[in-house]
């Protein structure tokens, strides 16, 4: 009735006689002598608070269904997402006696409350063909990447042979989810049978004695791929920190240059490499180059004054701004192994 209704059609939408609701409107029970208790059904605010839905926002979304009310105008009353409530709906509807969808809260929430336990067994543990084809490609050193692409086209559709990515490092590193062979881990380029922890952002102090250009200023046109001539580099280490490659990556084309660093890689020894590679290039192609905050990079300004190539830098921890370079070194690794010492690496590379 605060929302404007009359007595009689709020009685209908709670489900109770129009007395009963008089009753409660005016505060007084049926001896006239106490109270009026609250009534048992009404819809209380919703709660908002927690991340997944309560059973008291469950039944106000039944009610608001009953009235009428669409998805969105429910979502903004709950504030929610619209699609958590498409979803809520949508996976916990249930199949009236006439065929029909009907949506009840309370019968959702037993759904909810079943679903929630953990930990549930991983989706490669349950399906022997999907076990099977992961670890075989595994033994073909396949990334997890491109084994759950290759799933997708191999079988189109049948869902339940799709996974990311991410459910493959789980069923490698995680024990209690342990659906592939343990030993399989060394297949991955990184070779790492756990995952590596990263230090934090904020711990990270500013190493370099010239300021930086962080890659916020970089400009557009390197962003969007469009124009060649933006530059990603890194290097790969070697068996004991014994060795070094140098690897440049064109953003637009993925053209790879290696550099040759057979004495160490100091400041001024990548400097001179870079620079050295660089010169080979027509001035087209020599826009931006974007590296990490990494030690060897400390003479980057000199490195601009000779070149005339800005050199931006990546926010701390964030490999995942320079992503061509990083994928091409994670491929590179196959070919230049962490164990391989500073004599294969000078026998593979050569002169750039």
């Amino acid at each position: 009735m605060q929302q404007g209704l009359s007595n009689n059609e709020a009685c209908r939408i709670v489900g109770i006689n129009p007395k009963t609701g008089r009753r409660w409107r005016n505060g007084r029970s049926a001896d006239h002598k106490q109270k009026a208790a609250p009534p048992v059904h009404a819809v209380v605010p919703p709660s908002g608070a927690s991340r997944y839905l309560c059973e008291i926002d469950r039944i106000y979304i039944a009610d608001r269904l009953r009235e009428k009310a669409t998805i969105r105008a429910i979502a903004v009353e709950l504030g929610r997402s619209p699609s958590t409530i498409s979803r809520e709906i949508r996976r916990n509807w249930t199949i009236g006696t006439r065929g029909q969808r009907n949506y009840r809260p309370h019968a959702a929430q037993a759904r909810a409350d079943a679903r929630r336990p953990r930990p549930k067994p991983g989706k490669i543990a349950q399906n022997a063909d999907l076990r099977n084809f992961i670890q075989d490609h595994l033994n073909r050193r396949w990334s997890p990447e491109q084994i759950c692409q290759a799933l997708r086209t191999r079988f189109p559709d049948q869902p339940e042979m799709h996974v990311v990515h991410e459910t493959v490092y789980q069923a490698l590193y995680v024990q209690s989810r342990g659906a592939l062979r343990r030993d399989l881990a060394v297949a991955l380029r990184t070779g790492r049978a756990r995952r590596k922890p990263r230090c934090l952002a904020q711990q990270r102090q500013n190493r370099f004695r010239d300021p930086m250009v962080m890659i916020s200023e970089r400009p557009a046109e390197a962003e969007d791929r469009a124009v060649p001539g933006h530059w990603e580099g890194d290097l790969i280490i070697g068996k004991d920190n014994g060795s070094a490659i140098g690897t440049l990556v064109e953003r637009s084309t993925r053209y790879v240059m290696l550099l040759h660093l057979p004495n160490g890689r100091g400041t001024e020894l990548v400097r001179d490499a870079l620079v050295e590679t660089v010169k080979t290039l027509p001035t087209h192609l020599k826009r931006s180059l974007t590296w990490d905050q990494g030690s060897e990079m400390g003479r980057h300004r000199e490195f601009t004054l000779t070149t005339d190539v800005p050199v931006y830098f990546c926010d701390p921890a964030s490999p995942w701004q320079r992503g061509s370079n990083e994928n091409t070194n994670g491929l590179l690794r196959q070919y230049f192994p962490t164990c391989m010492g500073s004599s294969g690496v000078r026998d593979r590379v050569g002169r750039p």
